[in-house]
């Protein structure tokens, strides 16, 4: 059985047609790429996923139960962490105390809180700036403690909306081994980026959209290689060349 699943997702905003009809199996254990050009939908599954809009039509699944439509706390509670292509950390707030406010979401005093913050900042190699006013961080250091905060969450699944947007180099090889090694801790990773780099060096499989339908799914290679990612990447001329 999957660990998480979409089935036949719709979504309407008037008369436009966002999302249509996609569905897609995420397992234990892996890390699932979700691409498409810019306006696909992709961030829109996202948020039908965590209930900030509801589904028009189709099904969401989550270890064998329907979550559709559950409130987006309690969905979070369920296990399903995601973070934002835009970064909002509590700024005039530390790094630890950013990544404690999370912490609350499973635990229930200020002491767990710390230490799950702490033993948190400490995989995530971001324990020493644990004092820094979040306002004054970079944005690969937001980043960081984006994926820090949902961390605190302890996930089963991981939704990561353009988590290497805007990182140098350096900072993006770092995005790539942070993610490996959430996947490795156990947790399945459902990943949107627009950096190809990162889809193809750390995705199991790939799921492609474009203007919010389906148009391949399977390991990177195969996807990268089918003429309809290609045309809407690149061109007809480029997928018939």
């Amino acid at each position: 059985m999957s660990l998480f699943e979409v089935r036949g997702l719709v979504k309407h905003f008037g008369g436009l047609a966002a999302v249509s009809n996609v569905s897609f199996r995420v397992r234990k254990g892996e890390i699932f790429g979700l691409i498409g050009p810019n306006g696909s939908g992709k961030t829109t599954i996202f948020n039908l996923i965590s209930n900030y809009h509801r589904p028009t039509r189709g099904t969401i699944h989550f270890k064998g139960k329907n979550i559709t439509g559950l409130k987006t706390h309690r969905i979070s509670r369920l296990g399903i962490g995601r973070t934002f292509q835009i970064v909002k950390p509590l700024g005039r707030m530390t790094v630890l105390d950013n990544v404690m406010a999370a912490a609350f979401a499973k635990v229930a005093t200020k002491a767990e809180a710390r230490d799950l913050a702490l033993e948190t900042l400490a995989f995530c190699g971001f324990e020493h700036r644990k004092e820094v006013l979040a306002k004054t961080l970079s944005i690969g250091e937001r980043k960081r403690l984006e994926i820090a905060r949902v961390m605190a969450t302890q996930p089963e699944l991981l939704l990561l909306d353009e988590t290497a947007a805007g990182l140098n180099p350096l900072e993006l090889e770092r995005a790539i081994e942070l993610i490996k090694k959430i996947r490795d801790k156990g947790v399945s990773i459902v990943i949107v980026e627009h950096i190809m780099k990162v889809m193809m060096t750390i995705s199991d499989r790939i799921h492609a959209i474009s203007f919010g339908q389906t148009i391949a799914e399977g390991t990177p290679y195969d996807v990268a290689n089918n003429p309809a990612v290609i045309e809407a990447y690149l061109g007809k001329e480029y997928a018939e060349g």
